[in-house]
């Protein structure tokens, strides 16, 4: 199982205590996803930014939902590797 985070160098610069918000997942949990595919889309200091994926997989959970936010380093999903 594997963590899915917004990328530490997306946050250089960014005050700590800023959170970003999740916009809109583009995908549900149990969807087999590709690397490279665009997962979720997040707000960030008023900036868009997708999350695509690290490995090929299938999400597992969604950790944190459209509308939430979350800090530097909180994991907002999980991915299965598959067999």
């Amino acid at each position: 199982m594997m963590n899915i985070t917004l990328p530490d160098a997306v946050w250089e610069g960014v005050e700590p205590s800023v959170e970003a918000l999740v916009d809109r997942w583009l995908v549900q949990e149990g969807d087999t996803v590709r690397q490279g595919q665009p997962l979720v889309t997040v707000v960030l200091v008023k900036a868009s930014q997708d999350i695509g994926v690290p490995m090929d997989g299938r999400i597992a959970h969604i950790l944190v939902t459209a509308g939430h936010t979350f800090h530097r380093g909180q994991p907002i999903a999980t991915l299965e590797r598959l067999p």
